[in-house]
């Protein structure tokens, strides 16, 4: 499968954290940086984890990611540090709203985007396991993160033959073009989804017996230090609050 949300096979990087501690890194960043205020100690904080993606970016050897972070988080930072004061009237209003919007939700979503690129279906899976969270669950997220990635693979194919057989936008036949995607695309939306759970009862993910694996899952340093950043974050906003009265 070439295009993949969970791994599907181990990264072979220096860096490996337990998918529990990935999980409380994208948690801390989104309580505190998507929801979070921007001031007092916090503000300073903030830098701290908005760092953390591209920290484990570059770690995973994953440069094209990083640069990405850099331009749309970096150029945002520097727009509203130096750029919105020069700005008037509507383009103000637009430049505030994009740079609230890239600051806000970038180190969520590339947080996101590593979480589920370094992690394999069985590590997510067995992490859910010792979470103790219910099959109900972890079966659905763990078919759903195969589906996806699947649908967009078909869909660039489909979009492949139609070019093969000369069927573009504007050429006077939008039609046929929707025809030809949106039909094939339904088709293989209902077998793709059949698959996926023929082969999830195939592992025995609905099975009545706990299921094992040879998934080596467990808290190192590297997860010890990033976790003691996320309760740092909490702790620096519990002081926040103290100090506010």
């Amino acid at each position: 499968m070439g295009r993949e949300l969970l791994a599907s096979k181990k990264d072979n990087t220096k860096l490996s954290l337990d998918p529990r501690t990935k999980l409380a890194v994208l948690l801390t960043i989104a309580i505190f940086i998507l929801g979070g205020s921007f001031s007092g100690i916090m503000q300073y904080y903030i830098i701290i984890l908005a760092a953390i993606p591209l920290f484990l970016l570059l770690a995973a050897k994953k440069r094209k990611g990083a640069i990405i972070y850099i331009l749309v988080f970096g150029g945002s930072l520097l727009l509203e540090l130096f750029g919105l004061s020069h700005l008037n009237g509507i383009p103000n209003y637009i430049a505030v709203a994009l740079t609230g919007i890239l600051l806000r939700f970038t180190p969520g979503i590339v947080m996101g985007y590593f979480a589920v690129t370094t992690t394999t279906v069985s590590e997510f899976i067995a992490a859910m396991e010792r979470l103790h969270l219910p099959r109900q669950i972890t079966i659905p997220m763990s078919v759903m993160f195969r589906f996806f990635p699947t649908v967009a693979e078909e869909w660039s194919a489909i979009g492949d033959a139609m070019r093969m057989r000369g069927i573009r936008f504007g050429e006077g036949r939008p039609g046929s073009m929707l025809e030809y995607r949106l039909v094939p695309m339904m088709i293989c939306s209902v077998k793709i989804g059949e698959e996926l759970s023929a082969a999830a009862l195939t592992r025995g993910l609905g099975g009545p017996v706990r299921r094992t694996n040879i998934c080596r899952l467990g808290f190192h340093a590297q997860d010890i230090i990033f976790l003691i950043i996320c309760l740092g974050a909490f702790a620096a906003q519990i002081y926040e609050l103290i100090t506010r009265g």
